[in-house]
């Protein structure tokens, strides 16, 4: 371009920023425009004495990565590596250089080079790790200390849960102290504030979920609706003293509502000061080879035969299914062009493919988010550029609003009951309600949460459950790994002579899961009651033994049977408690090769909860439930014709749509239950919405008189012959 001017610009630019601040860069790719763009500048240099300083344009790590990018590229513009005319790069010189690389390219300039490390070392930019960014709670009018409030609170909390119990009041005054001393007051004030504002304005929230549900402070304020004390939960499994680490509370709202919680948090603390955080959907094996296989003009033939050999499961790599398939074996070792095909898949296999929203995820900042971390925008909302691991490692304050449609199912039913059983409340239920369990007994548990697959069904045949003890145990066995542990539980429970304790003190640790360990909680309880640990050193070595850190496991066996006089971790030991060395390792060796299955029981007892809710409803008021659960399920046609034939079994009659009678949703109708206009296909929503206000005055009297009504709204052909045919004029008296 114009020289002078640029030189003039220089010159301007360097007195604005002041000697040493203002530098020329110098870059040199092998390309013939950049060299003349080189030589310009050298010559300002050479004019003005303004210094030099080299950099190189970085895209990629080592140069053989060239190739890799250039497929990226590829698949992020939609070419193939024979476009015409696509976007690329010129060369494979855009990777990160060592110092001896840049130094032989400006070897006439070693002063730009120098100078490109000047500039580095003033850079003093660097993370706080460690360090917690905890919003502020904003305080009521008339309070003025966070501490008192929360003590207030939970006071309050503690009289309508437990009434007059001196010895949970002392575990009350045990967790607050371990909550000041940690830092955390604000962050359960925040908490509990946005759960109470969900609660009236009757948004459904869970009873809890994770290790939360361990802490009575969490139940005094509402934050969770289990009992801690009553189901041997332990708060030291959701705050250690000894591990300080952030507190992690997640909430299950109500799947339509919970927009409405994070709109209140919004407003509450600013829009600046809340951000949704971001996802990254990278790149699995076989979606790698397709979209490799795509950019490489491959057929689609080819590129699926290779795909479909690699075998099932989204974790498996493609190094994983080289060695498994031997097809992909005989492909990659058979083809050169199928040999680059899965080499190039794997250089980009786990990549970034596409950012979005986390599905629950919101940050909380005290200064405004931008302070903190970069942002982005996703549908006009502020999403932030870390993800949910770098968040919490940065030390802020990351909440989980997540989204039940179990809640929403409950809240439904509640409402439909209330029509003719003004007083019944789901906060109100006998848990201990016989008919309930008989029913899961039974095995008949199709839309019942978490107990409705084929195989937990005939568990619950077997198992015959009397109480929630026993469901929190299903929900904790039933996954891949415990699963093995079945069989036993099963015939110790209906076999009581045959369960044996390695150690009489074992028994009342496990008499409540059958003899069998289940539960982190009972791996804790075992460390502390036998060996003298204090909870947060069994928490510590829990964890150690979850992640299968064996210099750990080994150094803390010693301590587990014959002690530990080092201060901070004294404790007696095994040996000391009257227990043999034999057996506490036997003892010990069974907590190794379970802790990594065992369950979290204060998650397994907030969904046992959820679970038996909708096992109540199911057994007591049918028709409600089946219509709320129907409702929720109105997208999914394979589930409204599964929960329709449940509706067949338990002698439910399903009425066909009728537009003077049905709502959107299916609705309870006298015992029978009345099929839901928004599950007729090709009938929008805000159609059926139209359709309900405008019967409000008179029914429609003909189809005439429907269509000459709806004139105007989204009705149109297609959407009339489906109706027709679902029967929804039927009782007008004409033939469909």
């Amino acid at each position: 371009g114009d020289y002078e001017a640029a030189n003039a610009r220089a010159v301007e630019l360097q007195e604005l920023f002041g000697e040493g601040n203002f530098y020329l860069e110098l870059q040199n790719h092998h390309m013939t425009d950049e060299a003349r763009v080189r030589a310009a500048l050298l010559r300002i240099h050479r004019e003005t004495g303004i210094p030099l300083a080299a950099t190189n344009d970085v895209h990629y790590i080592k140069k053989q990565d060239a190739y890799d990018q250039d497929v990226l590229l590829c698949i992020q513009t939609g070419q193939t590596l024979d476009s015409p005319d696509r976007l690329r790069f010129p060369n494979d010189e855009f990777y990160l250089k060592s110092e001896a690389e840049m130094r032989a390219l400006f070897d006439e300039y070693p002063d730009a080079v120098e100078n490109t490390q000047r500039i580095a070392d003033r850079c003093h930019f660097d993370f706080t790790f460690g360090h917690y960014h905890l919003p502020r709670f904003l305080l009521p009018e008339g309070e003025t200390d966070a501490d008192a409030y929360l003590t207030k609170l939970c006071a309050r909390g503690f009289e309508k849960r437990y009434g007059d119990r001196p010895e949970v009041r002392k575990r009350l005054d045990y967790e607050l102290n371990m909550i000041r001393r940690m830092g955390f007051v604000d962050y359960f004030l925040i908490v509990s504030d946005f759960i109470g504002y969900a609660k009236a304005q009757h948004i459904p929230v869970g009873p809890g979920r994770g290790s939360a549900a361990g802490s009575v402070v969490s139940y005094c304020l509402g934050i969770t609706d289990v009992d801690p004390v009553q189901y041997n939960l332990y708060f030291e499994r959701f705050l250690n003293p000894e591990r300080v680490s952030m507190p992690d509370i997640d909430v299950d709202f109500c799947v339509q509502r919970r927009g409405e919680v994070i709109d209140y948090v919004i407003r509450k603390y600013g829009a600046d000061h809340v951000a949704q955080i971001v996802t990254f959907g990278t790149m699995a094996a076989r979606a790698a080879v397709r979209d490799v296989g795509r950019v490489m003009n491959m057929t689609y033939a080819e590129v699926d035969a290779v795909a479909k050999a690699i075998p099932g499961g989204i974790n498996t790599t493609l190094d994983e299914a080289l060695q498994q398939s031997q097809t992909l074996r005989a492909m990659y070792d058979g083809d050169d062009r199928l040999h680059q095909l899965i080499d190039t898949a794997r250089a980009i296999e786990g990549m970034p493919r596409h950012a979005s929203t986390h599905a629950a995820g919101v940050v909380i900042t005290p200064e405004p988010t931008d302070y903190y971390l970069p942002l982005a925008t996703n549908d006009g909302l502020p999403v932030t550029q870390f993800n949910m691991t770098e968040i919490e490692e940065l030390g802020l304050l990351k909440m989980d609003f997540l989204g039940l449609r179990t809640l929403t199912v409950i809240r439904d039913a509640e409402l439909a009951i209330q029509k003719k059983e003004p007083d019944f409340s789901i906060a109100k239920l006998d848990y201990d309600d016989p008919e309930t369990y008989k029913m899961l007994s039974r095995g008949e548990t199709e839309g019942v949460f978490q107990l409705e697959s084929s195989g937990m069904k005939q568990v619950l045949v077997g198992l015959q459950p009397q109480n929630l003890e026993d469901v929190i145990a299903l929900i904790s066995l039933y996954r891949p790994g415990p699963m093995d542990s079945i069989p036993t539980y099963l015939r110790n429970r209906h076999e009581p002579d045959k369960i044996s304790y390695k150690t009489p003190q074992l028994a009342h640790i496990l008499d409540v899961t059958n003899g069998c360990i289940v539960y982190q909680e009972q791996v804790m309880q075992i460390f502390r009651e036998l060996a003298g640990f204090s909870f947060g050193q069994a928490d510590n070595v829990r964890r150690a033994m979850s992640k299968k850190k064996h210099a750990v496991m080994e150094a803390e066996r010693e301590h587990f049977v014959h002690g530990c006089t080092e201060p901070g971790h004294e404790c007696p030991g095994c040996v000391a408690n009257g227990i043999s060395e034999k057996v506490a390792n036997e003892i010990y060796d069974e907590m190794s090769s379970f802790a990594s299955y065992a369950f979290n029981k204060s998650h397994a007892a907030c969904y046992a909860y959820v679970a038996f809710q909708t096992a109540y409803l199911k057994c007591h008021y049918p028709s409600e439930f089946m219509a709320a659960l129907l409702t929720s399920v109105l997208d999914n046609t394979d589930k409204v014709i599964e929960y329709s034939g449940e509706c067949a079994r338990l002698g439910l009659k399903v009425l066909p749509p009728d537009v003077n009678i049905s709502n959107g949703g299916f609705t309870a109708d006298n015992g029978k239950i009345r099929f839901g206009l928004n599950a007729v296909k090709n009938v929008g929503r805000n159609l059926i919405e139209r359709v309900v206000e405008e019967r409000k005055e008179k029914p429609y009297s003909s189809l005439y008189d429907f269509c000459k009504r709806m004139h105007g709204t989204e009705l149109n052909r297609r959407a009339v012959e489906c109706l027709i045919k679902a029967g929804a004029f039927d009782s007008m008296g004409v033939n469909r």
